[in-house]
Formats: C-alpha cells, structure tokens, sequence
C-alpha cells in the first residue's frame, strides 16, 4: 500500500484534489442541480443578472454548470491543484488564482457566491470581515452575495463520523471522516484509500479546521460590508445560506 499525504494543514492538494469530486458525486452531491436552484435564487433577487464570480469554486464543476445560466462567469480559488482542475474543466472560463480574504480584480459582478462551507476556513472574526469586504467590493449595486456557511455551534455534532465507498472512472475510493470540537472550530480528519487494478492501492489524508461561527457572525460581517441580509434555512447542505443584496 502506498500513503500520500502530500497536503498542507487546512489544504485541498496533490491527489485528495483529484479524487474529491468523485467521491462527493459518487455520495449524491448534485452540482447541476445546485447551480440551477443558485442561479433561481440570484435571479430571482437580481432579475437581469449577466455575470457571476464563485470564489473557492474548487475544481469548477458549480463553474461548469453556471455558465450556462450567466453571460460572464468566474471562478476564484487558493489551492493551486484545485485551481489546475477547474481551468483544465472549463477552458473557456476565466478562473483567478487568489485568496477570499484579499481578492482585488479590478471589475464587479450581478453575483458573487461562495459554496460548499467554504467561508468557515476564515480562522475569526476579521478573516470574516474581510472575505465579505471583498465580496461586496467585487458586487455592483443592487447585486447580491450567496454565502453557504458551515455549520453554527448549536447545530454541530462533535465525534460525528462519515463514510462511504464509490466507483468511478475504474477506482473504487472509500472515504471515512471524525469531527470533533477543537477550541471554537471543527476539527475533521478525512481518510481514503484509493484502490484501481493494476496499481498499489493509494492512502490519502487531509485535515481541515473549520470556524464554528455563530450566525450573528455572518449577519454582523455581512452588515460591516454594507450588505442587506437574510438568512435561508436549508440550502444544498441543509446548513442554510445566507443572501445578501448591495444597496
């Protein structure tokens, strides 16, 4: 058996970057079924909407989908790994590199979003502040920004674990995940082992800690930046979104 663990803390890189999406499509996440309820919400909030930037959008599949909805769509995102695989996805799509707290691109957007929990890789309170700064900043007036958070601290479930096995492209991937409560945030541990014929079967870890924000966080944040703000219970993750329109 071969172990990779070729990822920094907190990082989506090397190989865990090349199996992620089939392992959450093998669990039933529906990208094309998200982008088309995200694209409703925005439109139905910003009737006219044309372009749209998705900040930490992984390796494009959202991208992938959206694009067929928007006039303009963009992509943003850290992980030079996830960065490569969402480029190589959409090769007529524009996808920055750059970091959620700091972004400047010098243009405005109908839309910016923000998916699949990424926000709670802010470590506090001005991480927060700042990542929805700079989302406001790149939303013209009368825009909106799409935030799915991660989970608050009363709906956290410390020690939960995860599992699942998936086929895909001839790999059969088992993934088994442990939450726990680590000072404020969720500590969760992922496992896989990556089996194919022909080859040694593959370890992969990664390790992530994500900020349990309360949801006065986000609303506050969301007020700092100038945003008027409602809060959708549910959501693709059943963790809710929060919505917030530019004046």
């Amino acid at each position: 058996m071969t172990t990779i663990d070729d990822r920094p803390a907190d990082g989506y890189t090397g190989a865990v970057a090349r199996v992620y999406d089939l392992v959450h499509q093998g669990k039933g996440k529906d990208y094309a079924r998200e982008a088309a309820d995200l694209a409703e919400l925005i439109t139905g909030r910003v009737p006219g909407a044309r372009s749209l930037l998705d900040v930490a959008c992984g390796t494009g599949l959202h991208l992938a989908h959206l694009t067929r909805r928007f006039a303009r769509v963009e992509g943003l995102e850290l992980s030079p790994d996830m960065l490569a695989a969402a480029r190589h996805r959409n090769p007529c799509t524009t996808v920055h590199h750059g970091d959620m707290r700091d972004f400047a691109l010098g243009t405005v957007y109908s839309a910016v979003t923000c998916m699949f929990s990424s926000i709670g890789h802010m470590a506090g309170q001005s991480e927060l502040d700042a990542a929805l700064a700079a989302f406001a900043a790149h939303t013209e007036p009368g825009g909106v920004v799409v935030v799915e958070p991660w989970w608050f601290p009363d709906t956290f479930t410390p020690g939960y674990i995860g599992a699942a096995v998936v086929e895909a492209e001839g790999k059969t991937i088992s993934r088994v995940s442990h939450s726990r409560l680590e000072e404020g945030a969720t500590r969760i541990d992922v496992h896989y082992l990556v089996a194919e014929p022909g080859r040694d079967i593959e370890h992969l870890s990664e390790s992530h800690r994500i900020t349990l924000f309360p949801r006065t966080a986000y609303e506050l944040a969301f007020e700092r930046a100038g945003l008027d703000t409602e809060y959708l219970p549910g959501g693709p993750s059943g963790r809710g979104l929060f919505v917030g329109v530019r004046p």
